[in-house]
């Protein structure tokens, strides 16, 4: 499920409290890595393990950083909505 290049990507991430945390990142994988060892977002560092749920990949910068606050927007029930229809 992790994108194995570089590009830009959205990412939802579930902590161990079940919240969910949106970000974007040009490395899914480092990124993942970095959550995981408490050195990723300051909301994330006391809810580890997190556990990769979603990724879209986008082409620029722009567009991630645009998408990543779209969905921020959303509820939590739109958030898990667009994860689980892949199941």
């Amino acid at each position: 499920m992790t994108p194995s290049s570089k590009g830009h990507f959205v990412y939802i991430v579930e902590c161990s409290d079940k919240t969910l945390y949106t970000g974007y990142t040009v490395d899914v994988e480092k990124r993942l890595t970095e959550h995981n060892a408490g050195r990723g977002a300051k909301y994330t560092r006391g809810r580890t393990p997190v556990t990769l749920r979603y990724v879209e990949a986008g082409d620029s910068r722009s567009w991630g950083l645009k998408r990543e606050i779209e969905i921020k927007r959303l509820s939590h029930e739109q958030k898990r909505a667009l994860f689980q229809k892949g199941r």
